[in-house]
């Protein structure tokens, strides 16, 4: 009993002071009327390239990750990390110049520039919109509240009572601070949560005497054979466009990117992220999963709050509650917080109303979001894996989306309607191909990475070819910097 109170009473001084350092920080810095999207979307363009990478390792490093990858208990889901890296470096040389030439801030927007045409910016926010609303939302607010009940030992507390509670705080901090409070609270959390997160690792370590026999070798290796989660040949095709989807075109990652002063403050930011995704991320997110294996056995995702509530003493258990709810609050309002700015920016100003107070219709917005995430819990407390889960859902958005992106950012003279058939084409394509239900699942055998990039040139294929044998245009190779694409 004692050390539960020491527990809680840790975990709520540090979270609270993690708030007051955010409060102080953007203080005074609030939503100037000249420009408000700018300001509540992309912090008014004054984050510093140390904020760009806070925010980034942060947003994307949470316990869907620490818990997800950790549940597979295996060395293999280090090549997610590694392979991050070169999504950084291809969002930092290749996207981020054409976002800064077309001051975009939406990602979407590049698009509506691109083909000379708006409809094909809103179909694909309400792709980016859904995915988070139905997918990223829900899935954080429940992996982060499996991690506190286990950790903490309270099986007792629904755990909807526990996604509640943090539903409630991640949408106040979207709301009332927009992304310079999620940006700000993000660093702060995140310097918090690597450092943790790597004390979980000696301890882990420590606990088994440094002696690894007796784990398994498919456990520990890097190279996966053809059943394993990732087979070493899906590196090859599916996997570095997942990587450049999700780092180069989602507006979650990207739209803190957007939000440096300058390009080169922001490719700075995006450089730092990517030596942390290279030195501390993949040891985190595999090593206490393996250590949990040879100390409980196969427990899947409950692998990561079993061996922190087991080792950290009760006073830094608390503090690491405290940096674990940070990253729960701060990825699930940066999906708010994007997802608002999709909506607002690319479907409400474009065609309901071009001038709406953007305050007030984002706080809506993301009061609606917050219910239905919370909806959903129960949803994604029947999957075996919650790391598998994400993959597979967003599968169907991820390469339909990035077809559109490759072929405005490649071709001009492309007509808006022939990329956007490619997409619906790509989300039937890739859902008969993945879901076991369909006869047309996993086709000779096939890894759902690898159908991921079947999907990717197949999608690319069609919108070229609708584009000549229906629109009667032929597409010419033309980079993003020089002039748009013909409508």
């Amino acid at each position: 009993m004692a050390d539960h109170i020491v527990q809680i009473s840790v975990f709520l001084g540090v979270t609270a002071l993690i708030a007051f350092l955010t409060y102080m920080h953007c203080k005074g810095k609030g939503h100037r009327e000249a420009s408000q999207n700018k300001e509540y979307f992309l912090a008014g363009g004054g984050l510093a390239w140390y904020f760009v990478a806070g925010s980034i390792t942060l947003t994307n490093l949470s316990t869907d990750q620490l818990v997800g990858m950790n549940g597979q208990q295996m060395a293999l889901l280090a090549l997610w990390e590694f392979s991050a890296v070169v999504g950084l470096f291809i969002l930092a040389k290749v996207f981020l110049p054409v976002y800064y030439k077309f001051k975009c801030t939406t990602t979407t927007e590049l698009l509506e520039q691109r083909y000379q045409n708006r409809n094909i910016r809103a179909v694909i926010s309400v792709m980016f919109f859904l995915g988070s609303a139905l997918i990223f939302c829900p899935a954080v607010i429940y992996s982060g509240s499996l991690f506190m009940q286990n950790m903490f030992n309270i099986q007792h507390i629904p755990l909807m009572y526990i996604a509640t509670a943090f539903a409630a705080v991640g949408a106040m901090y979207a709301i009332f601070g927009g992304l310079r409070a999620v940006a700000v609270s993000d660093t702060y959390s995140g310097v918090l949560l690597l450092v943790m997160a790597i004390v979980v690792v000696f301890l882990a370590l420590n606990a088994i005497d440094y002696d690894f026999s007796g784990i398994p070798a498919e456990r520990l290796t890097l190279i996966g054979d053809d059943n394993s989660p990732i087979p070493w040949h899906t590196l090859l095709t599916g996997m570095i466009f997942i990587q450049m989807f999700y780092w180069g075109t989602n507006q979650v990652v990207t739209q803190r990117a957007m939000a440096a002063p300058s390009l080169k403050e922001a490719q700075k930011g995006v450089f730092a992220a990517a030596v942390i995704r290279l030195v501390i991320v993949p040891t985190i997110i595999v090593v206490p999963g393996i250590i949990s294996f040879k100390l409980y056995g196969d427990i899947g995702d409950t692998a990561y709050g079993q061996i922190v509530g087991d080792l950290l003493p009760a006073w830094l258990s608390g503090i690491f509650a405290a940096a674990m709810a940070a990253a729960v609050l701060t990825t699930f309002n940066s999906n708010l917080n994007s997802a608002t700015a999709l909506y607002v920016c690319d479907i409400h100003e474009a065609y309901i109303d071009d001038k709406p107070n953007v305050a007030k219709l984002s706080g809506w917005i993301t009061a609606g979001l917050t219910l239905l995430s919370l909806a959903l819990v129960p949803v994604y407390q029947q999957a075996d894996s919650i790391i598998n889960l994400l993959q597979q859902l967003y599968g169907l958005l991820s390469m339909p989306i990035l077809s559109v992106f490759i072929v405005g950012l490649v071709f001009k003279n492309v007509h808006a309607n022939a990329a956007i058939t490619a997409v619906f084409f790509g989300v039937i394509l890739y859902g008969l191909l993945s879901f076991e239900f369909s006869p047309l699942h996993a086709p000779f055998g096939l890894h759902y990475i690898h159908l991921m990039f079947l999907t990717l040139v197949s999608c690319v294929a069609v919108a070229l070819s609708i584009n000549k044998i229906i629109y009667g245009q032929s597409a010419q190779i033309a980079w993003a910097n020089n002039a748009p694409t013909n409508p």
